[in-house]
């Protein structure tokens, strides 16, 4: 899975940084998100889908690499 981060689409929300700590983080000159990986690890595959579904701005985006 190859995760997509759209910072200009970012209101701010930390949403994602809540779900997935290990792989966001916000930016603290603005608030956006910064992705701390293109491809999160196995392990917080839930956790990154979940932080997707629950962004108010639609931001983030997962593409299959199937």
């Amino acid at each position: 899975m190859e995760l997509r981060v759209d910072r200009e689409r970012c209101i701010g929300a930390g949403m994602c940084v809540l779900t997935a700590p290990d792989v966001f983080d916000q930016d603290n000159a603005d608030g956006r998100v910064l992705p701390l990986s293109a491809t999160p690890a196995p392990e917080w595959a839930a956790a990154v889908r979940e932080a997707v579904e629950m962004c108010p701005s639609g931001a983030l985006t997962l593409v299959s690499r199937d």
